[in-house]
Parts: structure tokens; C-alpha cells; sequence
């Protein structure tokens, strides 16, 4: 194990690989990862693989368009499939109230320069067959948006950044930070301490944790989300479908894989509950009704960490120098990935990243600049 590192990363999900890939793709030769667990055992490996661009604020339209820039050519960069397609998100609009709301939203998307667009009924069956026409009134549609694989991501990523010189340290927990004249100094882990003057919190469900250990805090709640994954069978849910709070696609395997909005408290345990099931099928064979008798093969639960406006934490702590955030991205870490990995390395390496994140600094709560997203599902 290294007793001396540029940057010590701090979570092994994507977002953390993508930034120690990114790092070293800029000429660093000394990063390490550090993950109390597997790579990709957190919120990423537990997640619903969609990746979209169909957002209400320009913070988050102009992130995602920078990523699924990156997601189409992230394959050919990091020479492995990450089983990225570009098949569209489909949101179904229940009532004209709704359609008022989405029509604003594609506008902003527009604006920005993100291609969705309303649709009629008859469209939306094109693009969904067996869709259930009379829960919806029209769809909102963005062929750009798409899925890929968590699996096959996070290892094209750990490849592509050993081949580059990172190193990964698994099952090591980081247990403190010694911090000195305002700086970092080291890391301590279970496996031994790591001096560097410069970590990047990107532990996703423990991030609040790590921000403890250095005297920063960070206003983020993990909350406990549901998914189901169903036997496979032949395609023909290419989009990832929602409506309301319930989303589902099908996997590269042919299963569908969805969840839905359930109350829960902030903190709880990864346990399954029984009701998800209930209340998910429920609305799904309500939207799909020839789904009504596909078997489930899997249920889990993983967490949406979260933040008061629902946008990410991106940036250098001002109080403390060295000290980098990636974390709070309330359910859309995996898809915001690619970008996220590449503007905290062009940070740590120039000082700027090429698209502004001042917006998402962690400041802005204690100035009261929050930027409400309104679109988080799941």
C-alpha cells in the first residue's frame, strides 16, 4: 500500500473511479481509491441505468449534456463496452396540468440545447408498444436519453485507470484525517495511513461521515430507495418509461427493472420491504398491462443521497484547502458519472473545469443559493 499519494479519492463508485481515471488521464501518476467495500457496491452497483438529459434546471441540463456527450464515446475512450444505448426516456403526462409543466420544462431543455419534445398518444405507442393508452394524455420524449450497464461501467473504468497507474484499495476503511494549518495532510485508513494534501470525497452514503472527520459538514440525507429486476424476455421497452414516480426499462438481458417512490425516513437499513412489491406492480400493469404475469426475480434497496435542492455538491471546501466534494446527487450519480470525473479532475489540475460547477459549490446552503430540481423519480 502507498504511504504517499497526489490525491486520495475516497469511494470507489463511478463517480470516484471516473475522477482517479481522469486524474491520471491529466498526468497524475500517483492516485488511489479507497473503498470500504467492493467497487460499485454502493448506490452505482444499486442503481436503475438510465441516463437522461430531461431536467428543470440549466445546473443540471447542461451537466447531463456535457455527460451524454462522454457516455457516447465512452466505450471507444475507455476500451471496454459500457453498454450504452441511446434509447430515449418516455415521461407520460397525465392531465393537462401536467402537460402545462412539461411543456415549460422542454422549453428550458431546448434552450439549452437538449432535443425533447411533446408527443401525442399514437407516438408514444410507436416508440412503447402495449402501453396502456388511457393513463396518459401525451408523453414527453428525448431520443438522446438513454442507459448502460453499472457493472460493465465501473469495470471499463478500474481498467482503463489501472492501465494509467491508479491504485485501488478494496475492503479499506478510512477511519481519519489529520489536518494541519488548514490543510489536509493525511488520510488513515485500516490498512495504514496515506499522506497527501489533497482528498476528494466522493463516498456517496458516507460522505456526511468523511465531511465529520475534517470538521466540514455536508447537508446531505440517504434515503432508502426500491428496485425490482423481472425474468428477461424479448424487447420492447427500449426507453425507460415514467410515470409519476414509477419508472422502469429493460435490461440488456431483457428483464424489466424499475422502482418507485415509497415514504420512507432518511437512514434507514438496505432491507427489503414487502410493500415496494405491491405498490410498484400495482402501477406498472397499470400502465403495461401485458405485464401482468412476468415473474420477479430479484428485489433490493439502495440510497438516493440526497440534498435540500436535489442537485449534486461539486467543488473545493472553502475552509478547507484540498479538501474536493462529489456527493448529494439525489439519485443521479450514475448517469452524471463521465462529467463529474472529468470537472473535478480538470479542477484539482487547473484550478477551473471546463463546464462552471460554482453554482453547486456547498457554500451555496449556507448562503441560501439553493437551485431546485423538480424531475427526481424512483
Amino acid at each position: 500500500m502507498k504511504r504517499r499519494a497526489s490525491v486520495v479519492v475516497i469511494g470507489g463508485g463511478i463517480s470516484g473511479l471516473s475522477i482517479a481515471y481522469n486524474l491520471a488521464k491529466l498526468g497524475l501518476d500517483d492516485v488511489v481509491v479507497v473503498e470500504k467495500r467492493y467497487l460499485g457496491s454502493g448506490s452505482t452497483g444499486k442503481c436503475g441505468t438510465g441516463i437522461r438529459q430531461q431536467f428543470t434546471t440549466k445546473e443540471h441540463i447542461m451537466l447531463m449534456k456535457e455527460s451524454v456527450k462522454l457516455w457516447e464515446k465512452l466505450s471507444e475512450e475507455l476500451g471496454r463496452d459500457v453498454g450504452y444505448r441511446q434509447t430515449g426516456y418516455l415521461w407520460l403526462i397525465r392531465d393537462e396540468e401536467e402537460l402545462s409543466v412539461f411543456k415549460e420544462n422542454v422549453n428550458i431543455q431546448n434552450k439549452y440545447g437538449v432535443p425533447s419534445r411533446i408527443i401525442n398518444v399514437e407516438e408514444a405507442l410507436e416508440i412503447v408498444p402495449y402501453l396502456n393508452p388511457e393513463v396518459f394524455i401525451a408523453a414527453a420524449f428525448c431520443h438522446k436519453d438513454g442507459k448502460a450497464s453499472p457493472f460493465k461501467t465501473v469495470n471499463a473504468y478500474y481498467e482503463a485507470g489501472r492501465r494509467l497507474g491508479v491504485e485501488y484499495y478494496t475492503y479499506t476503511e478510512v477511519r481519519g484525517m489529520v489536518v494541519e494549518n488548514g490543510r489536509i495532510r493525511k488520510v488513515i485508513t485500516s490498512r495504514g495511513d496515506i499522506e497527501t494534501d489533497k482528498v476528494v470525497n466522493v463516498a456517496g452514503a458516507g460522505a456526511r461521515k468523511i465531511g465529520e472527520m475534517v470538521g466540514v459538514n455536508i447537508p446531505v440525507e440517504n434515503y432508502r430507495h426500491h428496485i425490482v429486476v423481472t425474468e428477461p424476455f424479448q424487447e420492447f421497452v427500449k426507453p425507460m418509461v415514467i410515470r409519476g414516480k414509477l419508472y422502469f426499462t429493460q435490461t440488456e438481458r431483457g428483464g424489466i427493472i424499475g422502482g418507485i417512490d415509497m415514504p420512507e425516513k432518511p437512514d434507514q437499513p438496505l432491507r427489503a420491504r414487502l410493500d415496494f412489491l405491491e405498490v410498484f406492480a400495482t402501477n406498472l400493469v397499470k400502465v403495461m398491462p401485458i405485464l401482468k404475469n412476468v415473474n420477479i426475480l430479484r428485489q433490493w434497496a439502495g440510497y438516493y443521497v440526497m440534498t435540500k435542492d436535489n442537485h449534486p455538491i461539486l467543488g473545493e471546501a472553502e475552509k478547507l484547502e484540498g479538501f474536493y466534494i462529489a456527493a448529494g446527487f439525489s439519485g443521479h450519480g450514475f448517469m452524471m458519472g463521465p462529467i463529474v470525473g472529468k470537472l473535478i479532475a480538470e479542477l484539482i489540475m487547473y484550478g477551473k473545469p471546463s463546464v462552471p460547477i460554482d453554482a453547486l459549490r456547498l457554500e451555496r446552503f449556507e448562503r441560501g443559493e439553493l437551485i431546485y430540481e423538480r424531475a427526481v423519480i424512483g
